[in-house]
């Protein structure tokens, strides 16, 4: 299991259009993921679970990720988000 601390830069957050861009990343891996903000945390590969969450710019989260594909699965994840969510 692997976590890495990553804050939301762009300028509307994980909602919308950037969430569903996460969840299709995310559920391109194998690994159990989660997101987790706040002492709050729910599956990476949920929309409703990710949006439920209402993280916006300035927000640090954490990313967990548990299985063969961890460490891409955090990496992938941390990468789309420090990107502004450009493909």
């Amino acid at each position: 299991m692997i976590t890495r601390n990553v804050t939301m830069e762009n300028g509307v957050g994980l909602h919308a259009g950037p969430a569903s861009l996460f969840i299709q990343k995310a559920n391109s891996y194998k690994s159990a993921i989660w997101v987790e903000k706040d002492d709050c945390r729910v599956n990476a590969k949920s929309l409703l679970g990710v949006l439920s969450l209402g993280i916006s710019k300035g927000t640090t989260i954490t990313i967990i990720a548990d299985g063969s594909d961890e460490t891409d699965a955090v990496n992938g994840l941390s990468e789309l988000i420090n990107s502004g969510f450009s493909r």
